[in-house]
């Protein structure tokens, strides 16, 4: 999801009515899962989204299928924030603000948690898909403050997504506003000890949102 290269199952290039029906089926999901839990019956989400069963069933054959499209329409989205984030705001704004975008998307766990944390090996592979979508998005934001002398120049990409995320955990539950202070808590933390700006343009650098930094150690995989 997110990527103009985006294939339905056979291969072929999704036609723009079957985006359409895509994205309208991932958002009815989105509110169904959050008000009635995984298991709620997908003509409920049909309905929802103005389409007939078989279409939801034509994009997404089983119901992990539909789960993590909703959660990778969410990394990459919030993945692609943190450049126009940096375009458009301060190296410091725009990592504060990226950091609270996390916490958007952490939320987005509501009503899928049962799922995720099921152990079905459909969902093995998020893990690595959010830390390949995130990690580079605020390593450019980290990058751009650093080298503007707002924060600390050791704050590590991996580590801080994580801690972010864990912090943030509350929202998954749906207590967004204890998250968002634990957050904005966090972020003030990478400031302490931060030193002179280093003369680059940080604060229109724009964040990496592809590949992974040579030489980073191995961390332990979030869950979910």
């Amino acid at each position: 999801m997110g990527d103009n290269r985006e294939t339905e199952r056979d291969n072929r290039p999704v036609r723009a009515d079957a985006r359409r029906n895509i994205d309208a089926l991932l958002r009815a999901a989105r509110k169904v899962f959050d008000a009635s839990g995984v298991n709620a019956p997908v003509k409920e989400i049909a309905d929802r989204a103005g389409v007939g069963v078989g279409t939801l069933y034509r994009h997404f054959p089983q119901r992990p299928d539909l789960i993590k499209a909703i959660i990778r329409k969410e990394v990459d989205a919030c993945a692609e924030a943190a450049l126009a984030l940096a375009m458009n705001h301060s190296a410091a704004e725009a990592l504060a603000l990226w950091m609270q975008r996390l916490v958007d998307l952490v939320a987005t766990k509501r009503g899928l948690a049962a799922a995720i944390h099921s152990g079905n090996p459909a969902y093995r592979s998020l893990p690595d898909y959010v830390l390949s979508r995130l990690t580079p998005a605020l390593q450019g934001l980290l990058d751009a403050a650093a080298a503007a002398g707002t924060i600390r120049t050791d704050v590590d990409a991996p580590e801080l997504l994580l801690a972010g995320m864990r912090v943030a955990a509350p929202a998954s539950d749906g207590d967004i506003a204890q998250a968002r202070r634990m957050v904005a808590l966090m972020v003030d933390g990478v400031r302490f000890g931060a030193g002179a700006p280093t003369g680059r343009r940080a604060d229109i650098a724009a964040p990496r949102l592809s590949g992974r930094r040579a030489g980073r150690p191995r961390i332990k995989r979030p869950r979910g």
